[in-house]
């Protein structure tokens, strides 16, 4: 295995390598679905739900807490179809709660 000696930018990490670069550009088109459906999202409820993993045409949100989840629930045949209607190919959005790492 030949390594390195000096530090190269996370940008030279993904661009030799083929995996990091899918992962980077899941992470990028993650953050944009976001984007594209945080004016449906109530301004209050925006800082509890994050851009979430892509597998395949599901899309995960990871959210603060499950009263959260309850009010993003209902929104999400709105966002679905949204992000349909902007080119995305989306069978489905998953909801994920984060637990709290100071519970305990």
């Amino acid at each position: 295995m030949n390594r390195r000696n000096h530090a190269i930018t996370l940008l030279q990490a993904t661009q030799e390598s083929p995996t990091l670069a899918r992962l980077a550009e899941l992470a990028t088109d993650s953050s944009a679905r976001l984007k594209a459906v945080e004016t449906l999202i109530p301004s209050s409820l925006r800082k509890a739900v994050k851009a979430g993993p892509i597998e395949g045409g599901v899309w995960c949100l990871i959210l603060d807490n499950n009263a959260v989840a309850a009010k993003i629930r209902q929104l999400l045949p709105s966002m679905e179809s949204h992000l349909r209607s902007k080119g995305w190919e989306v069978s489905a959005i998953r909801l994920k709660v984060q637990m709290s790492h100071s519970a305990g």
